[in-house]
């Protein structure tokens, strides 16, 4: 799940204190979520699939299918 994010976020040429803006949190915790130092919350998993427009499954490795469900 940790690469998974971080790829996301870099496939959009985005930098961590972005992400970490539009999740309300420090750039510094966002790095450990990517890092896997800490574990990402349920809503901040739901927050990035919105984001990147794909599916949680997706972002916990459950599947290689980027799309979001229908």
């Amino acid at each position: 799940m940790f690469v998974r994010i971080r790829n996301l976020r870099e496939d959009s040429d985005l930098t961590q204190r972005e992400i970490a803006e539009y999740l309300f949190c420090d750039q510094s915790l966002y790095s450990k979520y990517e890092r896997g130092l800490r574990d990402v919350p349920v809503e901040i998993i739901i927050q990035l699939a919105k984001f990147y427009n794909t599916s949680t499954d997706y972002i916990l490795g459950l599947t290689d299918c980027k799309k979001p469900y229908k």
